[in-house]
């Protein structure tokens, strides 16, 4: 019985499968080939960095033309400010275009239908007046919505309050030809002006300011400046 037992144990031994052997050359190798390629990707690694470094996450949207002016030295020399503006909004080279501001749409003629072209020899910026009065400040930001002639629809939000967020009247009038009435300097409201031409929206402002002297000289009718001042574009 117990000879049985054996013979079948021997059986069963012979019957396994047997474990691969590698000889001792060929283990050696394979260990040399492992070093060799963690190597390689060690020598890698910062090659490939470098290269996610330089070229950076990519741009969600193309780069915007930007730019914020500031006002005249005047301006600073003589502060004049203002709590209350009047405003207008006008679009140019659009296939449709709205600007709505404190609530209104300044641009309706404009909303479904192609805009003004002027010329290159149109001034057409002279003709502009801030005909909305007396917004207090600061509304929420003017909403823009418009399409350029290439087709290409736009939207963005002109945060008034932060381009003119010290309230200064921009001038550039010289104290010394500044009309005074009573408590000193004075000036009308603020006008402010949004332009919307092609891909590019620009704000400008503009104010009556009270002069000494005729800027037009021998018209007594001139005894004041409203120039017009960029304060900022941006095209997209």
């Amino acid at each position: 019985m117990q000879r049985n037992r054996f013979l079948l144990r021997s059986v069963a031994r012979r019957a396994m499968p047997r474990a691969a052997t590698v000889p001792e050359e060929s283990a050696m190798h394979l260990r040399t080939h492992v070093r060799g390629f963690r190597r390689q990707r060690l020598i890698a690694l910062p090659f490939v960095l470098l290269a996610a470094l330089a070229t950076g996450p990519m741009p969600a949207m193309p780069a915007l033309s930007q730019e914020h002016l500031a006002p005249p030295p005047q301006t600073i020399e003589v502060p004049l400010r203002f709590v209350r503006h009047n405003f207008s909004a006008y679009c140019y080279n659009t296939l449709k275009c709205s600007v709505v501001y404190d609530n209104n749409d300044f641009t309706r003629l404009d909303n479904d239908s192609p805009s003004f072209k002027p010329s290159a020899t149109d001034n057409y910026k002279s003709r502009w007046d801030a005909s909305y009065l007396g917004i207090r400040n600061f509304p929420p930001p003017a909403k823009v919505k418009w399409t350029s002639l290439d087709g290409q629809p736009h939207e963005a939000q002109v945060d008034i309050s932060h381009l003119f967020r010290e309230q200064l009247i921009w001038h550039k009038v010289p104290k010394s030809d500044m009309a005074d009435f009573f408590e000193g300097p004075v000036a009308g409201e603020a006008g402010i002006l949004l332009e919307v031409n092609d891909r590019t929206a620009s704000v400008y402002t503009k104010t009556f300011i009270p002069t000494r002297s005729e800027q037009i000289p021998g018209n007594k009718n001139s005894n004041f400046r409203d120039d017009l001042f960029l304060a900022w574009t941006q095209t997209y």
